[in-house]
């Protein structure tokens, strides 16, 4: 049995594949929802459809992302957007700005909070010691500063840090190596610098295979890992998968999530 949750006038008459201000805000209020239902202990888990954020944006929510907005619900300032696929988890620093701004944002210190992130990840599942790969920043992780200072400066003084806590952190290792290595079973764990230095290749290899995991906060929130397509909305010829999967792993990780949450918070 499924419960419908009304909550704010219908939204019956908002016409498919159009921005709306109206739809942006109710998409809006429907997570602020969840998370409120989540908090009073009635739910275990929140799974989320794709959500567009210029109709977020008109509706009034000044949020990146639903990544952004739950973890401002929830209160929680250390959080990673994950594409999961299998046992792989792709991990993020940095998510829905700018390359220019995701460069400036990608510092030692979120570097290491994101490592510690995966680390109590792992933890909470039974692998404490499982290695962590992190992309490098620029081509070839910088090839020893002539594309770039950041991977010398930031990311590799932030896995040295890593690991000086005991986490098994590795790199930064040149991304167009990291990831294949990845998909082929070599890591399970993979730190990206950017939305699409883990979004693009994530979604080439594993499309309606993969979901997206928001590490970081006291409830399991899965979504798909696909956008709103307001082309063919209405017509009904979207495809399902994604969406499917992302309710059997958030009912898979829901149990056991209060572990990954201690870890976490710890």
């Amino acid at each position: 049995m499924i419960d419908v949750v009304q909550t704010g006038p219908s939204l019956g008459h908002v016409p498919y594949g159009e921005l709306s201000a109206e739809a942006g805000d109710g998409a809006a209020r429907f997570v602020i929802e969840a998370v409120d239902l989540a908090k009073r202990g009635l739910v275990d888990g929140i799974v989320t459809p794709p959500l567009n954020k210029a109709a977020m944006h008109l509706g009034g929510h000044q949020w990146p992302g639903h990544t952004e907005l739950l973890a401002h619900e929830f209160g929680v300032s250390d959080y990673s957007l994950v594409l999961s696929a299998g046992e792989l988890s792709f991990f993020h620093l940095t998510t829905h700005v700018s390359l220019r701004r995701a460069i400036e944002d990608v510092t030692q210190e979120r570097a290491l909070e994101v490592l510690r992130l995966m680390s109590a990840f792992a933890r909470a599942q039974g692998e404490a010691d499982e290695p962590i790969g992190v992309a490098g920043l620029n081509p070839h992780a910088g090839e020893n500063r002539l594309f770039g200072d950041e991977d010398a400066d930031v990311l590799a003084p932030a896995i040295e840090r890593a690991r000086a806590e005991g986490i098994n952190a590795h790199g930064p290792i040149p991304a167009d190596a990291l990831i294949p290595a990845a998909v082929r079973g070599k890591w399970k764990l993979v730190a990206v610098c950017y939305h699409d230095q883990g979004h693009a290749p994530f979604k080439a290899v594993y499309g309606d295979d993969g979901v997206n995991i928001t590490a970081g906060l006291p409830v399991v929130r899965v979504s798909v890992d696909h956008g709103t397509a307001f082309d063919i909305a209405g017509q009904g010829i979207a495809r399902e998968a994604s969406l499917v999967l992302a309710l059997r792993r958030a009912a898979e990780l829901a149990p056991g999530w209060g572990h990954v949450w201690k870890a976490t918070a710890s």
